[in-house]
Parts: structure tokens; sequence; C-alpha cells
């Protein structure tokens, strides 16, 4: 019997098909601190393949052992699992390590003849996963490469990291160049973000409970609020966000990802096909916001838990009059049926009070309480809101009266938490995108055209940006960001909500 509820359904599904998992850019940060920790906890769980390897490529010096004993390391230092030997070594004995370079020339010959020798060895069906855990830059050699020798007898599924583009064009040339080789049925552009178990608590959120799909409509929300706030800042990848800036950090594919399966129509059923209908119908429906209705800030210097911390402009590898953007925030439309003239207020950015993702569902007011003069503190709406991270559930803030004489009302919360309700801790997103990936199932993966969606409305608020030089710094580290992102509610008699 499974110990985790939470993991009884992934314990249910079909086994994967015997395969391979090949990372590129195996001595990188994303493999060490997530890829290994979340193939431990899928072999911790019986998840993985009976017959299955794991074959590591960098242009990093090394053998097998070293490679083991770096991933051990990791491991323990970085898995939410105990590190256990017997669990460890088992996984261990199926991982493998090549030190090439694909541009060089033969430098995928080293690749392909372990990879065959593995496949003949345990029978692995010439199944084979492609992880680009590298730059986009080497992408195109990469893909060139695998796509060549691709073996008819098996499958192969290709997994994408982001970035993906910088724009439209780069992300319709980029569509391209894995369109050569792969159809879309093999690419998995991965958003850990949908790998959260409440960003899918959303769908059974809305799906599962016949009591909020009726009022998930503009006749009854007056409008949602979606916040992926960070205090952290960049983490020394200056080379990076100098070039990217938060609107193409996160509110390109995180933040309009969360928005779109909070507003999409309910889909005819669970299919990744199906879902990502939807999702794609929303992103065309959102309306391009005039220059009113986006605010872009970069954090000045202030302080995060009472230690002071630098402006963006004083972090190592950044302009000292660099115009990159550390935050956005947007009023958003969704020209359809359902959402037609109810605001979306998105925002992120890096140097926030706290860290924290919510998705908050304001509803109207009732339209004539009869003991409003009588309230505690004046009858606020209902909330319906949405914890993704840190402290994952779900809360309802409804009025109730006050024990004793009088009808005083106050607002009250009916919460869920993950943690209370399930005593378990929470699977991380790359356990569940990998295993998804093992059985290809697409479903919380981001097809082409969303991605081209994205881009056509993140590059006509880039447009209008090239118009204008702001003022940066403009708020605070350790702020909600600067004012201009409060007056973008207030001119609408809203508040942004502090939680």
């Amino acid at each position: 019997m499974t110990e985790n509820p939470l993991e009884e359904g992934l314990s249910l599904r079909r086994s994967p098909d015997p395969c391979v998992l090949v990372i590129f850019g195996a001595s990188g940060d994303l493999t060490h601190k997530k890829l290994m920790p979340a193939l431990y906890a899928l072999m911790v769980r019986r998840l993985l393949p009976p017959r299955f390897a794991v074959v590591g490529v960098s242009r990093t010096e090394g053998d097998d052992d070293v490679f083991r004993a770096e991933m051990r390391d990791a491991v323990r230092k970085y898995a939410r699992d105990e590190l256990r030997d017997d669990v460890w070594n088992e996984l261990a004995e199926n991982m493998h390590y090549v030190a090439t370079d694909f541009a060089d020339d033969g430098g995928e010959s080293k690749l392909e003849e372990l990879v065959d020798k593995l496949d003949a060895e345990r029978e692995l069906g010439g199944n084979r996963v492609y992880y680009l855990a590298v730059p986009p830059a080497a992408f195109t050699i990469i893909v060139d490469a695998l796509g060549k020798r691709q073996d008819a007898k098996g499958w192969t599924r290709l997994i994408v990291e982001k970035p993906f583009g910088h724009d439209l064009a780069s992300a319709r040339q980029l569509n391209a160049m894995l369109g050569e080789h792969f159809t879309e049925e093999q690419i998995f552009r991965i958003d850990h973000y949908l790998g959260k178990e409440t960003v899918q608590n959303m769908l059974a959120l809305r799906f599962a409970n016949g009591i909020f799909e009726p009022i998930w409509n503009r006749q009854f929300v007056d409008h949602v609020q979606i916040t992926v706030a960070e205090s952290i800042g960049i983490e020394g990848r200056a080379g990076y966000y100098e070039a990217a800036g938060a609107i193409r950090d996160i509110f390109q594919n995180h933040l309009l990802q969360l928005l779109a399966l909070t507003a999409m129509e309910p889909p005819i059923d669970f299919t990744a096909e199906s879902v990502r209908n939807e999702k794609v119908k929303v992103l065309r429906a959102l309306h391009t916001p005039g220059p009113k209705s986006v605010v872009r800030g970069q954090y000045g210097r202030g302080f995060i838990e009472g230690v002071e911390v630098p402006a963006y402009r004083e972090e190592k590898g950044v302009a000292p009059d660099s115009m990159t953007d550390t935050y956005v925030a947007a009023k958003l439309y969704v020209d359809n049926w359902r959402w037609a003239d109810t605001p979306f207020y998105v925002r992120m950015g890096k140097r926030l009070a706290r860290r924290e993702t919510t998705i908050a569902i304001q509803f109207k007011r009732a339209p004539h309480p009869p003991f409003e003069e009588t309230s505690a503190e004046g009858m606020r709406p209902n909330v319906l809101l949405v914890h993704v991270q840190p402290d994952e559930g779900v809360s309802l803030a409804i009025g109730a009266k006050v024990p004793g004489q009088g009808m005083q009302i106050r607002t009250v919360h009916m919460d869920f938490l993950y943690g209370g309700a399930f005593r378990t801790g929470m699977p991380e997103a790359y356990e569940r995108l990998i295993l998804d990936t093992l059985l290809g199932d697409a479903t919380l993966f981001t097809r082409a055209d969303e991605i081209e969606e994205q881009w056509l409305l993140v590059d006509a608020i880039v447009a209008a940006w090239q118009r204008d030089r702001p003022s940066f710094p403009n708020y605070a580290a350790g702020t909600w960001g600067p004012p201009s992102a409060d007056d973008l509610l207030h001119r609408d008699g809203r508040s942004w909500r502090r939680h």
C-alpha cells in the first residue's frame, strides 16, 4: 500500500516502457539540484521502468565513477528523500557518463556507441529520452545530430528546457528547427511550474467540484489577481538576466501559463491535446494591454529579512545604467464570453517582500447585505485563494457572525493545506514531469502554438517599452514593487492583496 496519497495515483498508472534517458548538460546545476534528485525520488517509489539507464553527457572530463560520485553528493544534498544505499546503488549501477562536445567531429559517435550497447544489453527496445539541460545556443547542433540518428525500432522523446526563444521570431525559428527532425508529439517543452501539485489542482478544483464552475465567470467574479513573487535577486545570473529581464524570465512562461489554467474552458477530456487546446484559446483571446496597463520596475537597495541587499545595478555583471526590468505588473483581459470585461491583474518580480505564488479569484460583493453597517471591519468580498508556493493549499474567505450579541460580521477563512490534509511531503515538479515524459503524456508541457501566442503578447509589450526610458530603480528591495503598480489597481477602485 502506498504511504503517500498524493503519489498513489502515480503508482496506479501504467509502468513506463524500458528506455534510456540521456541528459545533455549533466555537469550543470539543473542536473545536480533537480533532475538527479527527481530520478532518485522516482526510484524510491518504484516508478521508473524495471529496465532503465541514465547517460550523462557534458564537455567536462570524467567517467562513470566520477559521475556517480558527484550525483550521489547531489542527491544527498538536494533530494527530498533520505539517501539510502540500497536504492542509490540500484540507480547508480544504471548510470553512465560520456565526456564529449557535439561541436567536434564525431562527438556524437561516442554517445551513440554507448546508448546502442546499453540498449542491446538491457533490451530497452530502442526507446530514447533526450533531455536538453543546456543553453539554447547548443540546441541546433545536438538536435541535428540526434534527429539524423533516430532508430525506427523504438520511440524517441526530446525534453527542451526554457528559455524557449528570446522573442516570437526566435521561438518560431527554434520550433522549425525541432520540427525538421521531430514531430510535435515527440517534443516536451518543460515549464516546471506546471508540474507543481497546486497548479494541477486548479483543474481539480474547478472541474471536480460542482460548486465552482457555475460561478467561474464574469457574472460572479469581480477580478483575478496572479502573483509570482520572489525575495531572491538574480543569484549570479547577470549574463542571462540582462538579456531576458523579468518579462522573459517569468512573465512569458510561468505567469501566462497560470493565467491560461485559471481562465480556460472545461476540456472535453483530460488528454494532452484537449487541455492544451483550451489553454491556447485563452492565450489567443488575451487583449494586448496599452502602455497605461503595464508597469515595469527595477529594484534598488533595500532589506530582505533584516539584511541589506544591493540594488540590481550593483549586482555582479550588471551594467551600472542597466534598463533591465526585474518587475512587471499588468492588467490583462481575456476577450471571450466567459471573461469579457473581467480584469486579470498579474505581477511578478525579484527582491519583493517575500516568496509566494498565488492565484486569487475575487468574487463580486453581495448586492444588498442588510448588516453591512454593523460588520466588524466592513464587508469584504469572498475570495478563493490558491497558494501555489511556498505553503501549498487553498483558502476561501467568507463572512461569518462574530459570537455574542448583535449581528457583527467578520471575514474568516476555510483553509485546505496539502501538508495537513495528506500528512506528507509534496512531490517535486520535476518528478512528475520526468515520469510523464517516460509515459508519453504531454498534458503538462507547452505546445508550439502556446509558446508562440505567449511571445506575441510579450513582443507587443516590449515594443511599446522601446519608446520610453523609465527612471530606474523605482522600488526598494523588500517591498511589493513600484508605486505605479499600486496605481494600476487604485484607478479601478481596487488594490493588490497583501497576503
